[in-house]
C-alpha cells in the first residue's frame, strides 16, 4: 500500500466518523439542558470539539495525501511486528483497568497511572517529560475543574484533594 492511499482512506474515514458523531451520535444521545450559561460545561460542548477536530484531521489527511508522491511504499515489515498487536492489547487493558480503578483512586490518580502506563507502554522519548506531566496535567486540570468553573471531579477512597 502507498502512504498516499492510507492518508486518503485514513482522512476519508476520519469524515466519515466526525460526520456521524455530529449529526446522529451527539445529537441523540448526549443530552444537554437549556438552561446551561456557560457553553464550555455543557454537557455537547467537548464532544462536539472532539468531532470537530476529527473532521479537521481527515481534512488535513486528505489534504497531504492528495500531495504526497504516489510512488512512495509504506515499508510491509513495520505494519506486521509482532508487538503492535500486543501493545494493542495493553492499551485495552489500560483502559479497563482506568474504569475499574476511578471509583477507588479518583480521577485524578487514576488518570495520571493511566498517562503514566500510556506513556511508557509506547517507549515515549521523554520519559522526563512524560512523568512531570503525568502529573501536572491532571491537577491543573482538577483544578480548573472544582476550582473554576465549579464542576464537582469525582475523588476516591485513598486522597482527598482540596
Amino acid at each position: 500500500m502507498t502512504l498516499r492511499a492510507l492518508q486518503i482512506r485514513l482522512g476519508f474515514a476520519a469524515l466519515v466518523i466526525a460526520a456521524a458523531m455530529a449529526l446522529v451520535a451527539i445529537p441523540n444521545f448526549v443530552s444537554s439542558p437549556s438552561n446551561v450559561r456557560n457553553i464550555v460545561l455543557a454537557p455537547t460542548f467537548w464532544p462536539y470539539t472532539l468531532t470537530g477536530l476529527t473532521a479537521l484531521t481527515g481534512a488535513l489527511l486528505l489534504f497531504t495525501g492528495w500531495r504526497v508522491d504516489p510512488a512512495i511504499l509504506l515499508d510491509e515489515e513495520d505494519a506486521a511486528k509482532p508487538g503492535a498487536w500486543l501493545r494493542l492489547i495493553a492499551l485495552a487493558a489500560i483502559m479497563v483497568a482506568t474504569m475499574q480503578a476511578m471509583p477507588i483512586l479518583g480521577m485524578p490518580l487514576t488518570c495520571m497511572a493511566a498517562f503514566a502506563a500510556t506513556a511508557f507502554l509506547f517507549r515515549t522519548r521523554h520519559p522526563i517529560v512524560a512523568l512531570i506531566c503525568t502529573v501536572a496535567v491532571p491537577l491543573v486540570l482538577y483544578a480548573f475543574f472544582a476550582h473554576v468553573a465549579g464542576v464537582a471531579v469525582p475523588q476516591g477512597d485513598l486522597i482527598r484533594l482540596p
